[in-house]
């Protein structure tokens, strides 16, 4: 089987090609200014294929498709940073939106009978109320950032696109998830990347944080591209699937397993840079729906998850 993998050069992307070629041929979309550390390792041995094209023009995807004609897609790739899209929403919207229909278009033309993964996230659910907690996939979507607009748009591009045109498209709105390689912007890793920083005496025994109280459902990357794969394997074209751990603790609580892990003494300062126009409260994820179609349930505990990560930042000189 042939396997493409957006942004395999990222997070998300890189631990679904090393899950992936246990048994299939894997080719992964880059860009000429793509960073390539998370995969040199498949590069250098020749295990992936890659192929260089701008997802926002349509001629290059439509290339890309005729060549490779794959028979699973996963697209992963994304301006995912939320703060991010607070500085560039328009940049944003238009990155995730048109690179998701020149996929979808070309895949129309040239592969019909291809399925398509499309990774949207938990941020669409926004503004959550107490009583709506665990959050189902029937929660209504109140996005509180442009980059959770972008992938209300998204998911409702492919809904639209399966309806319209018969494509096999599978949404996923994934809860925070983490591991190994996670950008160093996003909160585990910043934590981590700090605390690894402190301990080589690269920066004073003070750790920087936003708001600590919001509540998240972390899972492990190595889970979810498990996930992934029986979402395309298992799951039902036109349907949206919740991929979660089921559990949830305060970002507080977080830096708390991970300062525990060091012994270094570290002092904890709040950074009013790091606080957002608006934060969502608490995700908390149901995946009952997924389990009962794939039989998915995630198995790294998150304190593995957490030293998994920590020592990936210590690895760095």
């Amino acid at each position: 089987m042939k396997v493409l993998i957006t942004g395999i050069s990222g997070f998300v992307g890189s631990h679904m090609a090393e899950y992936l070629l246990q048994e299939h041929d894997v080719v992964g979309t880059i860009r000429q200014r793509s960073r390539l550390d998370h995969i040199k390792h498949l590069k250098d041995l020749q295990l992936v294929e890659l192929v260089e094209c701008e997802l926002r023009d349509p001629f290059s995807v439509e290339a890309m498709i005729a060549s490779v004609k794959p028979d699973r897609i996963f697209h992963l790739a994304a301006q995912s940073f939320v703060p991010t899209s607070w500085n560039s929403p328009v940049d944003t919207i238009y990155n995730n939106a048109a690179s998701q229909i020149n996929i979808m278009e070309a895949v129309r033309r040239i592969k019909p009978d291809c399925k398509i993964q499309i990774a949207c996230s938990s941020e669409e659910y926004g503004h959550v109320e107490a009583y709506e907690v665990p959050i189902k996939e029937t929660n209504p979507l109140r996005p509180l950032s442009p980059y959770a607009v972008s992938k209300v748009t998204q998911e409702f591009l492919g809904y639209q696109y399966y309806k319209s045109y018969g494509l096999n498209t599978v949404i996923t709105r994934t809860f925070n998830h983490t591991g190994p390689r996670r950008g160093e912007n996003f909160v585990t890793s910043n934590f981590s990347k700090q605390i690894a920083d402190i301990e080589k005496g690269k920066q004073p025994p003070v750790l920087y944080v936003g708001n600590l109280q919001a509540k998240r459902d972390f899972t492990d990357v190595r889970d979810v591209v498990r996930a992934y794969w029986l979402a395309l394997e298992k799951g039902v074209p036109g349907e949206t699937y919740n991929i979660a751990s089921g559990s949830c603790i305060t970002i507080d609580e977080m830096l708390q397993k991970l300062l525990a892990l060091s012994k270094v003494k570290i002092e904890v300062k709040v950074d009013p840079a790091r606080l957002r126009p608006s934060d969502v409260e608490i995700l908390l994820g149901d995946y009952r729906k997924f389990h009962e179609t794939t039989g998915w349930k995630p198995e790294i505990p998150l304190d593995r998850t957490l030293k998994d990560l920590l020592n990936y930042w210590r690895s760095f000189p």
